[in-house]
Formats: structure tokens, sequence, C-alpha cells
């Protein structure tokens, strides 16, 4: 009799833990939290980089990018959820994010895909200030959020 109650204690654990860990990711933040830059550079130290190094970085700011200017009429850093906002966050809301979601990692897996076969033929000082240019926009998002 005990072996049928421990039996049956431990399948309501186990299903109770299985229903449970259906839905962890309820709370999708809108800018995804790995849109962000670990170190901002000037001339300078980008004139001391081999040209591979200033093509991960200009993919990195790519990324960045993409990941965030779409999405800055609502937010302009990671984290920040629907519920933050104020928007419902039902399942349609959700499934449009995921959806969004899904459509810019396509996107992104083609541009840095085309990025890594053309940007090496281009001109270091132009690659330069492309970073450069990307940088500014980012930081220009820093001060937008301050308005």
């Amino acid at each position: 009799m005990k072996s049928k109650a421990f039996f049956f204690c431990l399948f309501f654990f186990v299903a109770m833990n299985i229903v449970s860990a259906q839905d962890k990711k309820t709370n999708q933040s809108i800018i995804s939290t790995t849109a962000t830059i670990r170190k901002y550079y000037d001339l300078k130290e980008l004139q001391n980089l081999k040209k591979g190094e200033l093509l991960e970085l200009y993919i990195e700011r790519i990324n960045v990018l993409v990941k965030t200017l779409p999405y800055i009429a609502l937010a302009t850093k990671p984290g920040v959820t629907l519920t933050d906002l104020g928007i419902p966050n039902d399942n349609e809301n959700k499934k449009v994010l995921a959806e969004q979601e899904e459509i810019t990692n396509d996107f992104l897996s083609t541009t840095v895909a085309f990025q890594r076969k053309m940007t090496p033929y281009s001109d270091t000082k132009n690659l330069i200030a492309a970073i450069l240019f990307y940088e500014n926009t980012l930081k220009s998002l820093h001060e937008f959020n301050e308005m």
C-alpha cells in the first residue's frame, strides 16, 4: 500500500513539473537582450585594428541597429517587455513579437553572410567610417531615450 502511495506522489510531482515548465518565457523583451555593444571605439583605436577585427565590429553594430531601430517608438534599450509598456501580454501580441523576432533573425543571417563575403573587399577607411557612423547612431539612441 505504501508503495502505491509513493508512486502516486512521485507521478503527481513529475506531472506538475511538466505542466508548470510549459511556458516560462511569458515576458519576452521587445528589443533582444543581445542587442548591446561591448565597447565603443575612437578613430585611433580603430586604425590600430586589423581588417578582420573591424569586420567583426561592423557586423556587431549592424546586429544591434537591426535589433533596435524598428522599436524606438516603443523602447530603446533591451529588456523592456510588453507589460512594462502597458501593452496586453496576450497570446496574439506574443505571437506577433515572436514572428518579428524570427523574421529579424532570418534577415540578420542573410545580411551577415553577405557582409562576411563582400565587406573584406571594402576600403579600410570606409569600414572605419561606417563603424564610427553606426556607433554615433547608437549613442544618439541613448540621447533619444532621455527626451
